[in-house]
């Protein structure tokens, strides 16, 4: 599979919801960064919350704990989970990995976010 986005499977439970998309980069880095956790349980769990230089920031982290109101999507063996409102708010965006010498780390490209401030991690 060349350079892009997964196809992936949604289950919603309750709400008609789509949430972030990530590209190939990102979801081999993932599955990288969950294998050497040595914990098959684990998904990536990517939220908004308040605060943040711009109004909103993302978090992500990886977690086992999933509430009935979650909103799950799979990019090949790589499960991510979001709550219903962050998912909402992420809606289009995408999350890419970069691994260079002028940028290294995951990035979320959100096309919902009307301004970002300088760090990446902020948005309104």
């Amino acid at each position: 599979m060349g350079e892009g986005n997964y196809r992936s499977r949604m289950v919603v439970v309750g709400y008609n919801t789509n949430m972030i998309v990530l590209t190939d980069k990102a979801t081999t880095k993932v599955a990288q960064l969950i294998t050497e956790e040595e914990d098959t349980g684990l998904f990536l769990r990517v939220g908004v919350r308040p605060g943040g230089c711009s109004g909103f920031s993302y978090e992500m982290y990886f977690d086992s704990d999933l509430a009935d109101d979650d909103v799950q999507q799979a990019f090949g063996d790589v499960k991510v989970v979001s709550d219903t409102a962050s998912a909402g708010l992420l809606d289009g965006a995408s999350l890419d990995y970069h691994d260079g010498l002028g940028e290294s780390g995951f990035k979320i490209t959100n096309q919902k976010a009307q301004k970002t401030c300088g760090c990446g991690q902020s948005f309104c």
